[in-house]
């Protein structure tokens, strides 16, 4: 019963932590062009906030390890999150919207690794933990949804700040456990050598679907004639996908790890071969619930597969710092692409490289 219990505190939590971070992340392309017309712009403070979050997930994932504690970097992210996310709505400018999504992504960065290795940690059968991760998923499509019923892009940041808020309500009874602390020098080092493959088919396939996220939200509204609300719906149809999937993982598939990771990375590729078809909105529902269970796959197949065999904090915040990385990067392509081309050019950028990243994936071992 007490381990229900705290399963059910932490579903809670991780809900409202990525329904906090979804409702602006998703919407900022469209954001970002009430400030400036320029995609090289756009793509650039997009970029801004994984960018923080990269430094961020990296430092405190490894700090988490050696101080063999998680429940204080989770309360002090939400803090963060909370002030930082609420901040956005008194932003009017470019530079004051770069100010606030580094600052946002510092404070997500800080909770996210111990958030995920505490969730594995407080289950004895591991892989019940993928119904507690399940609700990131969940999150992501309240956010999303949350912010079409707003349909205002500036009371979603003060949702936003509240999710935060309400998260760290139910992280006040989670027990503390206190985990073996890992200071073994040269750890980060050894962790990213020994899974190199995996981190960098995480990273190209990242990069070609952050290039694509950056321009989807403009495509759906200025050339396929879709309202805020109905984005929505499109990015519902792939984080409902990513959530009844990783649910079922827990008790129905019974692959490696190691294999649902080469799954999720290789049938990528057919989500951006669909979407470069589409002509009207909702055409790309299909291929989001697609790229939904893709990311099932790799998320829970790569974390897991991670946290068997390396120390747990340091080796997901890693696995959430490669996909920062590429979100760095996927933006500032996708602006470059769309400047020079048009934006049809950077789906078939994210087709080339997603083949790379399956390629490289099958050099993994089990």
């Amino acid at each position: 019963m007490l381990k229900l219990q705290v399963n059910n505190l932490v579903r809670s939590a991780t809900f409202f932590q990525h329904a906090g971070i979804s409702i602006i992340f998703v919407f900022m392309p469209i954001i970002a062009k009430g400030v400036t017309e320029s995609v090289f712009e756009i793509g650039l403070l997009v970029a801004s906030f994984s960018f923080a979050q990269i430094l961020s997930e990296i430092y405190f994932g490894r700090y988490s390890d050696k101080k063999g504690t998680r429940l204080k970097f989770i309360r002090i992210g939400f803090i963060g999150c909370a002030i930082a996310f609420g901040l956005h709505y008194f932003a009017d400018d470019l530079t004051m919207f770069f100010l606030v999504r580094i600052a946002a992504g510092v404070a997500s960065g800080i909770m996210i690794p111990a958030m995920i290795a505490y969730t594995y940690e407080s289950n004895v059968d591991k892989k019940r933990a993928a119904t507690v991760i399940s609700f990131h998923a969940l999150g992501w499509l309240a956010g999303i949804a949350a912010a079409g019923f707003a349909n205002d892009l500036r009371l979603i940041f003060l949702i936003s700040s509240a999710s935060f808020v309400i998260g760290l309500l139910f992280t006040i009874k989670l027990p503390n456990p206190e985990q073996v602390k890992e200071l073994t020098p040269g750890t980060m080092r050894k962790v990213i050598l020994k899974n190199k493959f995996l981190f960098l088919s995480l990273l190209l396939r990242h990069i070609g679907a952050a290039a694509v996220w950056t321009i989807l939200p403009i495509l759906l509204m200025e050339k396929w004639g879709a309202e805020l609300y109905q984005i929505s719906i499109v990015y519902v149809a792939n984080t409902l996908t990513a959530f009844i999937l990783m649910n079922v993982m827990a008790s129905k598939i019974n692959l490696s790890n190691v294999t649902k990771f080469k799954i999720g990375i290789g049938c990528t590729t057919f989500v951006f071969v669909g979407l470069s078809f589409v002509t009207e909105w909702w055409m790309t529902m299909p291929f989001m619930a697609l790229v939904g269970g893709t990311w099932a796959f790799l998320f829970i197949g790569g974390n897991f597969h991670l946290m068997e065999n390396n120390p747990r904090s340091t080796s997901t915040g890693i696995f959430s710092s490669t996909v920062s990385i590429a979100t760095v990067a996927g933006p500032v392509i996708a602006g470059s692409l769309a400047f020079l081309f048009d934006y049809i050019a950077v789906m078939y950028f994210a087709i080339g490289v997603i083949i790379c990243a399956f390629a490289v994936s099958l050099k993994i071992k089990k």
